[in-house]
């Protein structure tokens, strides 16, 4: 090695690499620009599906209410109708948004309101679903909004209408007020829908009141797993094959049967798909036998060889058992199964109730045809 490599650096060679890395680090240290937000998409289905299950919710708790007061006299309730709904709004507010947690629709759908107003550009984005939830003056807006709103509205419409200020022709006073009403409703009906078009494009804002307030829904996490299991979409997929395969087949027997000609325009196969999903899951092959033996037109066979075979499986029996007190014989397994399965299995051959079962004595024989 040479003299020269084996020298110590200058004492001021770190500054000049310090100057000359730093553009560098600051690149990645310092917030980027606007560019580093990461836009993300709300599924709008899932926002109106959260308002339909708000919906569903609040009058599933107004039907239990009202049943309290089932033993009340007669029509107590419906005067304070409007006093119920806003009590009933006011606790699902009081329970969700007021304590940072989204009411039971939102939840369902893996959403949460966030406060647009404080979102700014950040360094660290990692889903773009960052950001806080609504402040306090938004909650108490929201609950002024939506709860005391509604409710002033819904009295002021039945007391309204209840003195009849649209019929009042000497009172210009309560004439002027009732137009005034309509001409509010109009406005806010034509602003929700302006808002509806507004929502369908955007994705953000199922509202006015979220709009006013820059409430936006987002997903409450990335990830959400399946809420329907595997199990129900796996029968629910094989019933409907099976409907759609035993439609078909039915068509085309009718076909064959009235000829190319016949016209089948008339059969519905959603209603006849609706109707398989419900009774397929329902039928038993053993009870639909008993039930049309009486009417089958099949009577030559013997009485000796219906005896000897296993009225299940119609199989000659390995291990024979017979059923008692009716004393018909069957396969162990298959008397086994069945009174396992159905608690009150009946005789296939006497429709007597099978109470319990006692190994045959001797050999069986084959029957000789």
């Amino acid at each position: 090695m040479s003299a020269t490599s084996l020298l110590p650096p200058p004492q001021d060679a770190w500054r000049h690499t310090y100057h000359k890395l730093l553009p560098h680090w600051q690149s990645y240290a310092l917030p980027r620009s606007p560019q580093s937000i990461i836009p993300i998409t709300i599924s709008r289905v899932n926002q109106v599906d959260a308002a339909r299950l708000d919906i569903e919710m609040s009058a599933m708790l107004k039907e239990q209410l009202v049943k309290v007061f089932s033993l009340m006299k007669p029509g107590m309730l419906f005067q304070y109708e409007a006093e119920l709904d806003a009590f009933l709004e006011f606790l699902i507010w009081r329970f969700s948004i007021w304590v940072d947690k989204p009411t039971p629709g939102i939840s369902l759908m893996n959403l949460r309101y966030r406060d647009e107003r404080a979102m700014e550009t950040r360094a660290k984005v990692r889903t773009g679903l960052e950001g806080p939830g609504l402040t306090v003056a938004q909650k108490i807006w929201y609950c002024a909004a939506t709860v005391g709103g509604q409710y002033i509205w819904a009295r002021l419409q039945s007391f309204s209408a209840f003195r009849r200020w649209g019929d009042s022709e000497q009172r210009t006073l309560a004439r002027r007020a009732w137009i005034l009403i309509q001409r509010l409703e109009g406005f806010y009906k034509a602003a929700s829908f302006g808002n509806l078009l507004v929502f369908l494009y955007t994705g953000k804002y199922r509202n006015l009141i979220e709009r006013a307030l820059r409430a936006r829904l987002v997903y409450g996490s990335p990830n959400m797993n399946r809420a329907v299991s595997f199990e129900y979409m796996n029968r629910q997929l094989v019933w409907n094959e099976f409907s759609v395969a035993t439609w078909y087949s039915s068509v085309a027997s009718m076909s064959s049967q009235s000829g190319p000609d016949c016209s089948l325009g008339f059969v519905r196969p959603a209603s006849l798909f609706e109707m398989l999903l419900l009774l397929l899951p329902l039928l038993n092959s053993s009870s639909v036998k008993s039930l049309l033996r009486p009417f089958s037109k099949d009577k030559s066979s013997s009485s000796a060889e219906d005896d000897s075979n296993c009225p299940i499986c119609q199989a000659n029996p390995t291990t024979p058992f017979l059923a008692l007190p009716c004393e018909h014989r069957y396969c162990y397994y298959c008397l086994r199964t069945r009174c396992a399965a159905v608690p009150s299995f009946r005789c296939l051959r006497c429709n007597e109730p099978v109470i319990a079962m006692q190994r045959h004595g001797g050999v069986i024989n084959p029957v000789s045809k």
